[in-house]
C-alpha cells in the first residue's frame, strides 16, 4: 500500500507543478510558480523516500490545503484554488485509504 500512497503523491506533485506554471503564465504570477515549484520539491523529497517520516507529506500537504482554502476564501472563485483544495484533499485521502 505504501507503493499506492507514493504513486498517489507523485501524480499529485506533477499536478501542482503545472497549476504552478499555468498560474505563471496565464497570470504572471511568479509567486505562484515558486511555491508549487518549492512545495513539490519538498513532497518529493517525501515520495523519493530521502525523507523517510511518512507524515511529513502529509503534513505538508495540510499546509497546502490550508493555503489554498484561505486563497478561495478570499477571491471567492473556484479556479485556481478550489481545484487545488480538492486535488489536495483527495490526494491526503488517497494517501491513506487501505
Amino acid at each position: 500500500m505504501h507503493n499506492f500512497a507514493n504513486t498517489v503523491l507523485w501524480i499529485y506533485i506533477v499536478l501542482l507543478v503545472v497549476g504552478g506554471l499555468i498560474g505563471f503564465l496565464k497570470a504572471k504570477s511568479q509567486v505562484s510558480l515558486i511555491m508549487s515549484v518549492a512545495f513539490a520539491a519538498l513532497l518529493a523529497l517525501c515520495a523519493a523516500g530521502i525523507v523517510f517520516q511518512y507524515y511529513v507529506a502529509d503534513i505538508l500537504l495540510a499546509a497546502l490545503l490550508v493555503v489554498f482554502a484561505i486563497r478561495l476564501a478570499k477571491t471567492k472563485k473556484f479556479m485556481p484554488s478550489g481545484l487545488m483544495l480538492i486535488l489536495t484533499l483527495v490526494a491526503l485521502v488517497l494517501r491513506h485509504i487501505h
